[in-house]
C-alpha cells in the first residue's frame, strides 16, 4: 500500500521499519527538528533519523492546518496514512485525505486511557495488563473507531522504559496485520464505549516528588512509572536525589512492617535503603546524585553515607 507515515519519538520507529519492509513509504511526517542536548542544539527526532538512513522523503510542517501541508500531503496519493506518536493534531481535511483514512497506534486498550500517557498511567494505576489499539481516526481525542487490539500484560517489575519497548513492538506487528486485513476488506470498526473511557493527563515533573505519606505499593508502581521520565525525586540533607529503582520491603509484602514516620531511614545495607511510607516501607535499590550517574545502593552509600533514623523529607 502507498502510506503516509507520521510519528516522531522512538516508540514510532519499530512501526516505521516494519512497514518500510512491505509498503511504499511515499513520505514522513514528524514534527520539526527540536534544541536538545546540554548545547540545545537542533536535533532531529528518531523518526526522521529513520527515515533520513532509508532515503525516505521528510515532510516537517509545524502544523497541519494550513493549506499548504494539506496541498503537500493531498500531492502524495496515500491510500492510507499511518499515524503513531505523532504529536500534532490532524484536522478533519487531513483526516480525510487518504482513501483509507488514518490508522493510529494507540499504547493502551481503548477506551482506558486516552490521551498523552497511556503507558505510565497504566503502571500508575496497578493495572495488570495493557496492550495496543489500532484505532480509525476521528477528530476526537483517541475516540475513533476501534480495527484492531492485543493485549500484552504488565509485569511486577515493568518500568515505563521496558512497558514502552514491548509495546512498540507488539504496535508494529499489530500494524501490519491490520493492514493486511484492511486490504483484504476484513476489517470491521467497532464503536467505543465513552462511558468506559479514562484520561491518560500528560506527565508534569511535579508529579515525581515522592509524598512519603503514601503507600510503599503506590510509591514503588510512581518509581517504575516515572523511569525514564521524570524520574522519581525526594531530597535527602537538602540534595535532590532521583530513584531510578525501589521494591515494598519484604516486611511490607508479609504486611507485618511496623514501619517508622514516613521519610524515616529503618534499615541500610548494600542491598538498598529502607525507608517508612503512610503504609509499609520500600527500599531504595538504585540511586542517583546531582551531576552523578545512577548507582545501585552498595556504590551510592559509598558517595552519600546514609544511617538508620536519617530522614528523606516527607510529602
Amino acid at each position: 500500500m502507498k502510506i503516509i507515515f507520521a510519528g516522531t519519538p522512538q516508540f514510532a520507529v519499530s512501526a516505521l521499519a516494519a512497514l518500510h519492509t512491505e509498503h511504499q513509504i511515499v513520505a514522513v511526517l514528524t514534527q520539526p527538528d527540536r534544541p536538545a542536548g546540554r548545547g540545545m542544539q537542533l536535533a532531529a527526532s528518531p523518526v526522521k533519523q529513520f527515515a533520513l538512513e532509508h532515503g525516505l522523503t521528510v515532510l516537517q510542517p509545524a502544523s497541519l492546518k494550513t493549506a499548504e501541508a494539506q496541498r503537500a500531503i493531498a500531492a502524495l496519493g496515500a491510500e492510507v496514512m499511518v499515524v503513531a506518536a505523532y504529536g500534532l493534531i490532524l484536522p478533519k481535511a487531513v483526516l480525510q485525505l487518504p482513501r483509507h483514512g488514518c490508522l493510529n497506534i494507540h499504547a493502551s486498550l481503548l477506551p482506558r486511557w486516552r490521551g498523552a500517557a497511556p503507558i505510565q498511567r497504566a503502571i500508575l494505576a496497578g493495572d495488570t495488563q495493557t496492550g495496543i489499539t489500532i484505532m480509525l481516526m476521528d477528530e476526537g481525542l483517541d475516540t475513533g473507531d476501534i480495527l484492531l487490539r492485543r493485549t500484552c500484560p504488565i509485569e511486577a517489575n515493568d518500568t515505563a522504559q521496558t512497558l514502552h519497548d514491548k509495546l512498540a513492538g507488539i504496535g508494529a506487528s499489530c500494524m501490519l496485520e491490520a493492514l493486511h486485513l484492511l486490504q483484504a476488506n476484513r476489517l470491521t470498526p467497532e464503536k467505543q464505549d465513552n462511558a468506559a473511557a479514562s484520561h491518560a493527563a500528560k506527565l508534569e515533573k511535579a508529579e515525581a516528588r515522592i509524598d512519603w505519606r503514601r503507600d510503599a505499593q503506590q510509591i514503588a508502581r510512581e518509581v517504575r512509572a516515572y523511569n525514564p521520565f521524570p524520574v522519581s525525586q525526594a531530597r535527602f540533607k537538602g540534595v535532590a536525589i532521583k530513584i531510578w529503582q525501589a521494591t515494598p520491603s519484604a516486611q511490607e509484602r508479609d504486611g507485618d512492617d511496623k514501619g517508622g514516620r514516613p521519610g524515616r531511614v529503618t534499615a541500610v545495607d548494600r542491598h538498598g535503603i529502607t525507608v517508612a511510607c503512610g503504609s509499609g516501607s520500600l527500599r531504595l535499590e538504585i540511586l542517583q546524585r546531582p551531576g552523578g550517574k545512577a548507582q545501585p545502593a552498595a556504590q551510592f552509600l559509598q558517595a552519600m553515607p546514609v544511617e538508620v533514623g536519617d530522614d528523606f523529607d516527607a510529602g
